[in-house]
């Protein structure tokens, strides 16, 4: 059993659709199941066929005041980090969009006046496509923390076969909440000045996680190679370079998997697979899928 989260510094790299077609690649040689963790943009649905979708709500608790058991003492307010929990006169208000259901409030309240009911932040979407397990969250709209939805999705890691994850761009709360724990980070990077600097604090979130990690380059044959330099001083692998080409954007535009329409793109994801496979159970040297 190993997970791979499939990450990037910034969007538009190509992310998703190294993470769906790795998957695909994956499922055609066993179990694999796919998790879509970029809840507050899912879009992996968009690249399959799913079948047998089951959808449930995901849940946080939200405090609750009872206004003729509070003494109004204000202890909940002065206790919240987060100013989720306002004391105006006699009045407690709460606003939910704050709260972060760290349950300190219904703890220290003194009386009893503060208890916590559950309340709706989004859905995980679950179901199958050609033998590929899949999992999906999304945010409900207005809702401002992503990672419960993403550890209801998480929640969902096979105890056999892989898990992809395709977590959210970027380096914030929604990327860490999907990374952690993972056996590996594959980060999908472009050669340009961004993503460079996106890179960089990509590797450091996964490091701070002590996560391994390794960089794929998509659309090497573009831009410079600043980011190769860099992962040559940072001892970073590089695991596979893919180059630009239309029939990758074609099958993207169409919402379909290039591995299921292109052998040569089959291969390459196949000898990615074989890279980071490699990586994970003893640290070969990578594969290089230059178009060279």
């Amino acid at each position: 059993m190993s997970t791979i989260a499939c990450a990037s510094g910034k969007g538009g790299t190509g992310k998703t659709t190294v993470a769906t077609n790795l998957a695909r690649v994956l499922s055609k040689r066993g179990r694999v199941r796919l998790l879509d963790c970029d809840v507050e943009g899912p879009n992996d649905h968009l690249f399959l066929h799913i079948e047998g979708t089951t959808r449930r709500d995901v849940t946080v608790p939200l405090p609750e005041v009872d206004p003729e058991v509070c003494n109004g003492c204000g202890l909940c307010a002065d206790a919240c980090q987060f100013n989720a929990i306002a004391l105006l006169g006699e009045a407690v208000l709460v606003f939910p969009e704050l709260c972060h259901s760290c349950g300190l409030c219904t703890y220290i309240c003194p009386t009893g006046a503060v208890t916590e009911r559950p309340r709706t932040i989004g859905t995980i979407t679950c179901g199958t496509a050609d033998g590929l397990g899949f999992v999906g969250g999304s945010l409900n709209p207005g809702e401002p923390l992503a990672p419960p939805i993403i550890a209801a999705v998480k929640g969902n890691v096979q105890e056999s076969g892989d898990t992809i994850i395709d977590a959210a761009p970027g380096t914030t709360c929604p990327t860490v909440e999907a990374v952690r724990g993972a056996d590996y980070c594959l980060l999908v990077t472009e050669p340009t000045p961004f993503g460079l600097s996106d890179l960089e604090m990509a590797v450091g979130m996964c490091r701070r996680l002590e996560v391994p990690v390794g960089v794929l380059i998509n659309r090497c044959d573009l831009g410079d190679d600043r980011v190769q330099v860099y992962c040559e001083e940072q001892d970073i692998p590089i695991v596979a370079r893919f180059p630009f080409d239309l029939a990758l954007a074609r099958a993207y535009a169409r919402g379909d998997l290039v591995v299921d329409k292109s052998p040569e793109w089959e291969q390459r994801f196949e000898a990615l697979s074989e890279t980071i496979r490699g990586y994970m159970e003893g640290g070969v040297a990578p594969c290089d899928n230059s178009s060279s």
